[in-house]
């Protein structure tokens, strides 16, 4: 493949160049993607109230969601590397809307929890976005073009807090009844995402030069990938668990933070649940920015250091993701100080994800789609660990003060589990914080060959010449 038909600027309006046009189609796919993955959200007191869910109903559904991704992401990235992203982004997209439309018409628990973990597989859709922008971009941007779609299709996972209430509410409007709205705007969430894979298929292309099928029947591909890495290859490969853990670290604890940031926020500072909730979606919505941030320094210390630039920073960054979330953990009165540290938290974490997806591409050039698929993919574990650890801690801390307080008022004991729950929830930031700092010592342990670091300074000069 020749590498130099890559862009090597992100010209956002350039629309007539093939780099650009693909970087905003797959951008806006991940955001729909990730809009359905979490738009039942918003409905879950109705979704509760409507099916009869338990308490660990509610939460199983939400552990499903994550444990699709994960085997979802480890699968899509050999496929792209095999298909391309062009065609396994339109059946991702096409058939990830099917249990979204479905779960409108689910009738019983079992149903939902199904459709729950089905809808989770469209958070593949951030390794076919890593992939695809991986491909199109020069070294010299590729992080930043990186974090960039990666930042701005995470707006979903936020923007549905705000989407899905405005769908319901137009739903409503034309006579559906307020408690089936949540099933409506489902199903139409869903419709957007099928008619999203045929916008992909028609209006991208999987490399610069023109699709797979017509390269390999021309010749070019196959040459250039005669020497093609095999999964197994990738899963061989340190340097790829390394950065697994990695991103764990970074996006992991993002989402489980910001999942718990609600009731937190509410026991430890006292805050409305409104005000807490505009708030968490205030972070979320620093993805327009701070992930590629994170993406813009990794390729500056890469262009000015070589590769050990990139590793440098991102550990750097990752230091300061850990110091923030510990530092936050122990402020327990002063809101004002604590919500410092907490927007410390959120730029750096953010920064922190950018930043690993601007090593990922020289890992191995042979197997871009593998590796992004196993890194997206420790994402969800780590987010899937932290949320055990946050849920047990706060569930032994609330039913030791409900027996602790055996006899008193109702408000008494609400006071109590308020006041637990956020005493565990704390320490467990705490801890979160601690294993993000040692995961950055651990990211210094990448390390790259002489010619890796001279075949990355050749390209990233030619592309510049």
């Amino acid at each position: 493949m020749n590498t130099q038909a890559k862009a090597t600027k992100l010209e956002l309006l350039n629309f007539s160049t093939i780099p650009t046009r693909t970087f905003w189609i797959t951008s806006i796919a991940f955001f729909m993607c990730f809009f359905a993955w979490f738009g039942i959200v918003p409905f879950m007191p109705y979704v509760v109230k409507d099916l009869g869910l338990s308490p660990d109903q509610k939460w199983n559904s939400i552990i499903l969601a994550v444990t699709g991704t994960v085997f979802a992401r480890l699968l899509i990235g050999k496929l792209c590397d095999k298909y391309g992203p062009r065609l396994c982004y339109t059946w991702l997209l096409m058939i990830g809307a099917i249990p979204v439309i479905l779960i409108g018409f689910v009738q019983t628990p079992a149903q939902f929890l199904i459709c729950r973990l089905f809808i989770g597989f469209i958070g593949a859709s951030f390794v076919i976005t890593q992939f695809h922008t991986s491909i199109m971009f020069a070294p010299n941007i590729v992080g930043t073009a990186n974090a960039t779609s990666a930042g701005w299709g995470n707006l979903g996972g936020g923007a549905n807090r705000l989407g899905m209430p405005l769908i319901a509410a137009a739903v409503v409007s034309f006579g559906i009844a307020q408690e089936d709205a949540w099933r409506y705007s489902m199903i139409i969430a869903g419709v957007i995402c099928f008619l999203m894979g045929i916008v992909y298929f028609f209006y991208t292309q999987d490399t610069p030069e023109g699709n797979y099928k017509e390269l390999r029947a021309a010749g070019k591909l196959s040459e250039a990938k005669k020497d093609e890495a095999s999964f197994s290859t990738a899963l061989k490969d340190y340097r790829v668990w390394i950065l697994f853990i990695v991103y764990a670290a970074c996006f992991g604890m993002e989402l489980t933070v910001y999942g718990t940031m609600d009731d937190y926020l509410q026991n430890t500072f006292k805050l409305k649940r409104t005000t807490a909730g505009n708030l968490v979606l205030s972070f979320a919505l620093m993805n327009i920015f701070a992930r590629t941030l994170g993406g813009f320094f990794g390729d500056k210390f890469g262009n000015s250091k070589g590769l050990r630039g990139r590793v440098l920073f991102l550990a750097a960054i990752l230091a300061v993701e850990g110091i923030m979330i510990s530092a936050f953990s122990s402020i327990h009165t002063n809101f004002i100080i604590a919500f410092i540290f907490l927007i410390g938290f959120s730029l750096s974490v953010q920064m922190a994800e950018g930043a690993t997806f601007s090593v990922v591409p020289f890992i191995n050039k042979k197997a871009i789609g593998s590796i992004s698929g196993i890194v997206g993919a420790g994402g969800n574990v780590g987010a899937f660990l932290a949320a055990i650890l946050l849920k047990s801690k706060s569930a032994f801390a609330e039913k030791a003060a409900i027996a602790n307080n055996e006899g008193a008022t109702q408000q008494v004991i609400e006071v109590a589990q308020s006041a637990a729950s956020s005493s565990a929830v704390s320490s467990g930031y705490m801890i979160i914080g601690f294993t993000v700092i040692v995961t950055a010592l651990i990211s210094l342990t990448i390390k790259f060959s002489v010619e890796d670091e001279k075949e990355a300074t050749t390209d990233i000069k030619a592309k510049l010449a």
